[in-house]
């Protein structure tokens, strides 16, 4: 589809993000918003040290998060492509999804056949959610066409599991580029748009995030499709993740404010939300 221009400078998205900002969830909702994020976490893991009995802790604790049932469960774990069928056997049957990363996790620099080949293989192991890293130069370079043929075919190489792009807008910095990237995945078959592999800084900003929420609603308004949010990397207290929430309540609407639709990258928010929780 061919988008409409996009307006917002830097400027008026800090205002926007200024005034969402004041007007945060309080009082008798706060309990209520705490509940619906702590069900959107991935619990993540992806470090160099990861190994098996690393997974199995994480997986453990997912598990261990059913037993709060004011609470409920966390969305998914994501962890790098060899821990995938380890992790499907542990929470079978459990509700909590599997996810992974492909695609020269975190700097993107693979040959196309290479991201595609990560990609299938994580399908085969039975990852549910793919979580892809685009080619940021190939876009800053202006190369759009090619960027957006590579979503189009990860996508494919995905099969049934669903398509997480992360743009890491970081690194794409300019409105305009973040939006050409929403774009662009977008049109090439997202299931969602994700800011960051948590591995650069700046990782998730709430004006970035706007950006992403503002094209997925205009997406949706013109094709009837709904995509989700992924806001991910540096989001470790409650209060940031309340800002998140709330600009997607604000842009979208609570229907978007679901694990289906919304995730949030920040598995250090997880132990401080069942703290306030369990209060």
């Amino acid at each position: 589809m061919e988008f409409p221009p996009y307006l917002d400078d830097e400027a008026t998205l800090a205002k926007r993000v200024s005034q969402i900002r004041e007007n945060l969830p309080a009082g008798s909702r706060l309990n209520d918003s705490y509940r619906t994020i702590y069900q959107c976490i991935d619990l993540t893991t992806l470090e160099g040290a990861d190994n098996a009995a690393k997974i199995q802790t994480l997986c453990q604790k997912a598990l261990a998060q059913q037993h709060h049932p004011a609470i409920g469960k966390v969305a998914a774990v994501c962890v790098y492509m060899p821990f995938v069928a380890q992790a499907k056997e542990l929470l079978r049957d459990t509700g909590v999804e599997v996810a992974t990363v492909s695609c020269g996790f975190p700097a993107g620099q693979l040959p196309l056949h290479l991201k595609l080949a990560e990609t299938a293989w994580a399908a085969e192991q039975g990852a549910d959610e793919i979580d892809m890293v685009i080619s940021r130069g190939t876009l800053l370079q202006g190369d759009e066409k090619t960027l957006f043929n590579e979503i189009k075919a990860v996508k494919a190489a995905c099969g049934n599991a669903r398509l997480k792009v992360i743009l890491e807008t970081g690194e794409l910095k300019d409105p305009a580029v973040i939006r050409k990237a929403c774009e662009l995945a977008l049109n090439a078959g997202a299931d969602f748009l994700k800011t960051s592999t948590g591995k650069m800084s700046p990782a998730a900003t709430p004006e970035a995030v706007l950006i992403m929420l503002d094209t997925i609603r205009d997406f949706y308004q013109a094709t009837g499709k709904k995509v989700g949010i992924k806001p991910a990397g540096g989001i470790a207290e409650p209060q940031d993740a309340l800002l998140y929430y709330a600009l997607v309540n604000n842009v979208l609407g609570k229907e978007w404010l679901t694990p289906s639709l919304f995730r949030i990258g920040a598995s250090r928010l997880a132990d401080k939300l069942i703290g306030l929780l369990s209060a």
